[in-house]
């Protein structure tokens, strides 16, 4: 048996539809991010990072937590 015999009798239409599955799953994880609820406050921010003229802010992790403590 030959590799000619082999690849004849394969049945190949089954990579395509996986390669649209997954084109799929990666585009629904990326139409839920933008449409996200998190998304329209880092949407703004990152829309003014061009026009600003100080350095990028360092976001350390656990900031977020740190004042909101202390602003109640």
């Amino acid at each position: 048996m030959s590799l000619s015999d082999i690849m004849g009798h394969m049945d190949l239409s089954v990579y395509p539809q996986i390669g649209l599955v997954i084109f799929l799953a990666v585009f629904a994880m990326v139409v839920s991010r933008l449409l996200g609820r998190r998304t329209g406050e880092a949407s703004r921010a990152h829309a003014m990072i061009p026009l600003d003229d100080g350095p990028a802010p360092v976001r350390r992790p656990g900031a977020a937590r740190e004042n909101e403590e202390v602003a109640s």
